[in-house]
């Protein structure tokens, strides 16, 4: 009898040399470890600008942090490849989306200092430069699913300001951190299998559980019975999300709920069409952009 394929979980780090800022690549090592204590097979393909991966064979895809530069080149590169991505997406291929990547996902991100740069619009979100970052350790309240209510924690450093439509649900609701845009109290946006957050860090290595989610629906894209995932000990990755949930909560001051929200959180989100005309207006002055927004 011939043996089973060893499962295997397809990983796609989209533009892993123009975007990649605040050790965002531990992401994937986060990922890739994880398999490797459970002898879950995993295949790497790194696309930057000018490949041509096929989406359709890829079960989870990293899109990561940049500054405005490089954040352009991978916007007029996605706008060739857009179409198998979005196909992806919408037939539940797993994304991580970290800052620059959240945004290249959304309708545009305008910065304050030039033209707007459109991004694939498979997330109904847009968002605008500001002159002041969100600079701090942060703490989210999300809810993935089945086990409930979890803290999502990392480190926010952008001046994008993101507002979510109604096609889109955030990530999560701020406990401490500016989150979206320092308003309405959330974090990050949710579509299909699309995750897309303002977490640095790296985000997974301090986060095991959301690790482990997107492995799991990862792995559900391409085996439709795979079963649970193999506990592990995670002793450093435990304190290390205890070490970045207290530094969230200090000082006092900072540690807050958020008490207007968008979504199934709250009230609405003010209206995507009447932000869209920022596009027009023109800005004086420099934008700091040297991380991601």
């Amino acid at each position: 009898m011939t043996p089973a394929a060893p499962v295997t979980v397809r990983i796609c780090h989209l533009y892993p040399r123009l975007l990649s800022v605040a050790g965002d690549r531990g992401n994937l090592f986060a990922l890739t470890q994880r398999c490797a204590w459970r002898g879950i097979g995993y295949r790497v393909t790194e696309a930057d600008a000018g490949d041509a991966p096929d989406f359709a064979q890829t079960d989870l895809i990293l899109m990561h942090g940049g500054q405005d530069r490089e954040m352009r080149v991978a916007a007029r590169d996605l706008a060739a490849k857009g179409g198998p991505l979005a196909d992806a997406i919408e037939a539940g291929t797993v994304v991580l989306a970290v800052c620059a990547g959240y945004q290249l996902l959304g309708r545009y991100y305008a910065p304050v200092d030039g033209p707007p740069i459109e991004g694939l619009g498979v997330l109904d979100a847009v968002a605008e430069g500001g002159r002041a970052r969100f600079i701090g350790h942060a703490l989210v309240e999300c809810d993935p699913g089945p086990g409930g209510q979890r803290h999502l924690t990392g480190f926010e450093n952008h001046s994008g300001r993101t507002y979510l439509g109604s096609g889109a649900r955030p990530l999560g609701r701020m406990l401490a951190g500016a989150g979206n845009n320092g308003e309405d109290g959330t974090e990050g946006a949710r579509y299909r299998e699309v995750y897309a957050t303002y977490l640095h860090g790296p985000l997974l290595p301090k986060n095991p559980w959301l690790t482990d989610h997107l492995l799991t629906r990862a792995l559900a894209h391409r085996y439709q019975d795979f079963g649970p995932l193999a506990p592990l000990a995670d002793q450093a990755e435990t304190q290390a999300h205890a070490a970045s949930l207290r530094l969230a909560r200090r000082p006092a001051g900072r540690w807050r709920v958020a008490t207007a929200a968008v979504s199934r959180f709250g009230r609405p989100p003010a209206p995507l069409a009447g932000r869209a005309h920022r596009h027009e207006r023109s800005l004086a002055g420099k934008g700091t952009a040297w991380t991601s927004h």
